[in-house]
């Protein structure tokens, strides 16, 4: 698939300012004795794609999950948009966050994941809508047409009335992304998108997140083993071992010129 001049118009993103978006402030998780992040401080700015590259168990699927509360950090706090997302203020303190203020700032969130989470007894249409119209107040009608420009844009426009069942892993990965974006979040969480396809489907899914992230404003925080993908869409690469960034910069230093030893030994791997 390949972009047309109209996609930047067919999902507007809130405005993108180059402030900080994300912000983990000495985060920690642990699962009984294992850490798995360990005092972990990062931010990403409004409008840019940050990829998360390691070993597996290194912590990064972990990053996404907090943002997503799918789980709780143990210490620390996170930030989206310059709200806390897990925690808020009252009476001048910080105390854990009540469902409603999380939902509030979930909004802001959307998430691919693995596993392709589609509803198997709605169709294309619906399986989009359904979001926008009970989270987002949206009429059937707005979040219908909102729903065939993206599904146009993942070159499915005309699969509205299929079933999952009825969709390859691929196109039911690309339905899953522009259920994500019909919530026009300002981030965009991707979690190893193509690890369940088949290999002849992965290019097509990475051409349609190379065509998001090369046609909109729409921030993105990856976590991929696909690196050639990382080389191309990403502003800033972080590597992780144990739970830690042990190195972080542009993809070409990154990819090209890396200086942590780990990093050398895990590209020489995966590269």
């Amino acid at each position: 698939m390949s972009a047309d001049s109209s996609t930047s118009q067919e999902i507007p993103n809130p405005a993108v300012d180059g402030s900080e978006l994300i912000r983990f402030d000495k985060v920690t998780k642990r699962f009984g004795s294992n850490t798995v992040l360990d005092d972990l401080d990062f931010s990403v700015a409004s409008g840019k794609h940050v990829t998360l590259i390691g070993p597996s168990g290194s912590g990064k699927t972990t990053i996404l999950r907090l943002l997503m509360t799918l789980m709780k950090p143990d210490e620390g706090t996170i930030k989206v948009g310059g709200e806390y997302l897990t925690h808020e203020q009252k009476d001048g303190k910080l105390v854990p966050a009540g469902e409603k203020h999380i939902r509030e700032i979930r909004k802001n969130i959307g998430m691919v994941f693995q596993q392709f989470n589609l509803f198997p007894n709605m169709n294309v249409l619906r399986n989009i809508t359904e979001a926008p119209v009970n989270v987002l107040g949206l009429s059937k009608d707005e979040a219908e047409g909102r729903a065939k420009e993206l599904l146009d844009m993942v070159g499915l426009g005309d699969r509205c009335e299929a079933y999952p069942s009825q969709l390859s892993g691929g196109q039911q990965q690309r339905v899953a992304i522009a259920r994500a974006l019909a919530m026009r979040p300002q981030v965009l969480l991707l979690d190893e998108v193509t690890s369940a396809l088949d290999p002849e489907l992965v290019a097509g899914v990475l051409d349609v997140l190379r065509d998001i992230a090369h046609t909109t404003d729409i921030t993105m925080l990856c976590v991929t083993h696909e690196m050639n993908f990382a080389r191309d869409i990403s502003d800033q690469v972080l590597m992780f071992d144990s739970g830690r960034i042990i190195e972080s910069g542009s993809p070409e230093k990154i990819f090209s010129e890396p200086e942590h030893a780990r990093t050398q030994e895990f590209l020489s791997a995966v590269l």
